[in-house]
């Protein structure tokens, strides 16, 4: 099984806290990361940075699914 290496780490906080910030935007029309950094620029880097620690997470995921599921395959066809 595969190990988680820093980028793994990094990419799931960042999820984690883009996740928060859109719960924060949904419940109470508060968004965190505009409260801190303002509207612009910096803002608009935070959400393309979670936006690929995202599509990062989604590769990571395919990956480890794939890592479990290869054992199995492999003893199906030893035993087939």
């Amino acid at each position: 099984m595969r190990t988680l290496n820093w980028l793994d780490w990094t990419a799931f906080v960042l999820v984690i806290v883009g996740a928060l910030n859109w719960g924060l935007v949904g419940l109470f029309d508060y968004n965190l990361v505009t409260v801190m950094f303002g509207v612009g620029t910096v803002s608009n880097v935070i959400f393309t940075i979670v936006g690929l620690a995202g599509l990062y997470t989604i590769y990571s995921l395919y990956k480890a699914g794939q890592a479990i599921s290869a054992p199995a395959e492999e003893h199906l066809r030893k035993v087939a």
